[in-house]
């Protein structure tokens, strides 16, 4: 048994896989809050890469049972990981990795601008290729139906957003395995028109409390009960967010092999092992002989067999695991390292120096707007690897050798 148990008064036990691995105590307590909601399913679990989040711990897998928390889902519906393995060997790759580097960033809109005068964000696209039309349309019935409910979802960052990366920790990468082999690996969720869905939904949830809220341990526990109007459209809404999600990283995917083809001299195929896979989402399962609703916040689906994707951080390795399928973790696995510390304690401990040795080995961006996501700043991935040694076993090592951050 390689978990731990924390009791907690009022409220369902927590079962926590984090032999090894520090946890702070403004996410212990944060879990403990979540725990003493009356519709949590026999236990939460916790995993190895848990810290503190808005709303819900990042981290942790919440079952309940009649209810659902908008804030624990958060604003990042559906985010998650992409991975394709290639034909090609490290062999094939150039030897000056810049070129590969430039012409994913030229394929793939990335980061963000405030547009002005007419400009467009430069994470949004100005023509969306043939491609984003394609997967639009299949979107588009489900969106106009959300957005006739819900008319402050039409102008949304939506269809020029689709087949983009966004800020943050969303990357890019090319990675070679322990074989040699390339694989092209990708974060990214639903963009902007999740963050709407999000925020609409965890803004709704607080009003439909309102006269019982100041009774929440936290007002980001404001839920819907199941049977209610706002239960059934947030159900339908986050199901939506949680395709555009995996279409999303489908179409960034596509790009990224198309703008590799322009660098690399070898014809290739990339669909030889593929794995897409969410870990911010909510979806109905069956675990101990019950019908329930999972959150995953933070976390993967590792039923027995399924493979998923862990990444560590800009200089560490990443794993693509194939799941033990463990039901006292609610079949899940951690969806990376987890931070070590915020975004703003990184920025002031470290310097660009700091960050240049660190992805010393990466083709990657080492200036002063990505120093937040600096290898140090978090948690050691083979610590967090081995503290869920129960809940999945590894297929593959990979280290990056190109990132693309936005």
């Amino acid at each position: 048994m390689t978990w731990q148990i924390q009791e907690v008064t009022n409220g369902k036990p927590i079962k926590m896989w984090t032999e090894g691995v520090p946890v702070e105590d403004d996410a212990r307590r944060q879990l403990m809050n979540t725990a003493t909601m009356p519709f949590i399913f026999r236990h939460l679990a916790v995993m190895p890469d848990v810290h503190l989040g808005k709303g819900s711990t990042i981290g942790s897998v919440i079952p309940t049972q009649g209810a659902i928390i908008p804030a624990a889902v958060g604003v990042d519906i559906g985010c998650g990981m992409m991975a394709a393995r290639t034909t090609l060997t490290a062999a094939d790759l150039p030897d000056n990795l810049r070129a590969l580097r430039a012409a994913i960033e030229k394929a793939v809109p990335h980061g963000r601008t405030s547009p002005r005068h007419g400009q467009r964000d430069k994470g949004a696209w100005e023509t969306p290729p043939k491609a984003v039309d394609a997967m639009w349309r299949a979107l588009l019935p489900g969106f106009e139906r959300l957005a006739e409910k819900y008319p402050r979802l039409k102008n949304t960052n939506n269809y020029k957003h689709l087949g983009t990366l966004g800020t943050g920790n969303h990357f890019i990468e090319v990675c070679l395995d322990e074989a040699g082999r390339v694989w092209f690996m990708l974060h990214s969720g639903s963009r902007g028109v999740g963050n709407a869905i999000g925020n609409l939904f965890i803004e709704l949830a607080q009003a439909d409390m309102r006269q019982h809220i100041a009774n929440l341990p936290d007002k980001e526990l404001a839920y819907f009960n199941e049977g209610s109007e706002h239960f059934d459209d947030y159900v339908e809404a986050v199901g939506w967010a949680q395709d555009y999600a995996r279409r999303n990283r489908q179409v960034m995917m596509g790009h990224v092999v198309a703008a590799a083809r322009e660098v690399i001299a070898r014809p290739f195929a990339a669909d030889v092992e593929a794995v897409n896979c969410h870990h911010n989402y909510v979806q109905r399962e069956t675990h101990f002989g019950a019908d329930i609703l999972v959150t995953r916040k933070g976390a993967v689906s590792a039923k027995k067999g399924e493979l998923g994707i862990i990444p560590g951080s800009m200089g560490a390795r990443s794993y693509i695991v194939r799941g033990l399928g463990n039901a006292e973790a609610f079949c899940s696995c951690s969806h990376g390292a987890g931070r070590a510390m915020s975004r703003n304690e990184a920025k002031r401990r470290f310097t660009v120096d700091d960050q240049i040795r660190a992805t010393a080995h990466v083709e990657c961006r080492k200036d002063s707007d990505v120093i937040d996501e600096i290898p140090m700043a978090y948690k050691d991935i083979d610590a967090v690897m081995h503290a869920q040694r129960d809940l999945v076993e590894i297929a593959h090592t990979l280290r990056q050798v190109v990132c693309v951050k936005g």
